[in-house]
């Protein structure tokens, strides 16, 4: 099966946002923005595997495998400059930062097409909230994480989180206790 090139670029975009699930279902992972075009299922293969073909590879030798992809040069130019402006985005990342992005698109690759869609509604919420506020809920995700999945909602609906959440905020957690949550990586969180 054909790896589809945007599906993987799209999921790096949610995961560069750092909201992307590091949450999985024994290793799965996070979407694109509804601007991306999401691909027919039968073409889509594992978000990050276009990156972990090509993650070798130097920045300009990237450049010109995205460029002489079919699927790529069929986009419109906005859509390729976004896919682009991505890729760089990608490389200009620590390696183990790089790394961790392709660990979260690989989760992403595995969620239901229903947890894709609540990552994707957990995304665009997030994406509304204060900075400050958004580092508080992913610190809770971190913690989640930590957690069995029974004790997840426990800890949302206690009055400690009460307290230091909105409903709001709240929701977001309870959608992220609600996908299958990877623990975190070797080197902390991710």
């Amino acid at each position: 099966m054909r790896v589809h090139l945007i599906g993987a670029v799209a999921a790096l975009a949610l995961a560069l946002s750092g909201v992307a699930p590091s949450w999985a279902q024994n290793r799965q992972e996070h979407a694109a923005p509804h601007s991306v075009p999401r691909p027919p299922r039968a073409q889509q293969g594992h978000a990050g595997q276009w990156l972990r073909q090509h993650n070798n590879l130097p920045p300009e030798q990237q450049r010109k495998a995205l460029q002489n992809d079919p699927q790529f040069r069929n986009l419109p130019p906005q859509q390729k400059q976004h896919l682009e402006n991505q890729l760089n985005r990608f490389n200009s990342l620590p390696p183990q930062q790089r790394q961790q992005m392709l660990r979260r698109m690989d989760t992403f690759g595995h969620l239901t097409p229903e947890q894709k869609d609540t990552a994707r509604q957990m995304h665009s919420q997030m994406q509304q909230l204060p900075p400050e506020r958004r580092q508080a809920v992913r610190n809770a995700i971190q913690a989640l994480r930590a957690m069995p999945p029974d004790a997840r909602q426990r800890q949302i609906d206690s009055d400690a989180y009460r307290r230091q959440f909105t409903p709001q905020e709240r929701s977001i957690l309870g959608g992220a206790s609600r996908l299958p949550l990877a623990p975190a990586g070797p080197n902390g969180p991710e």
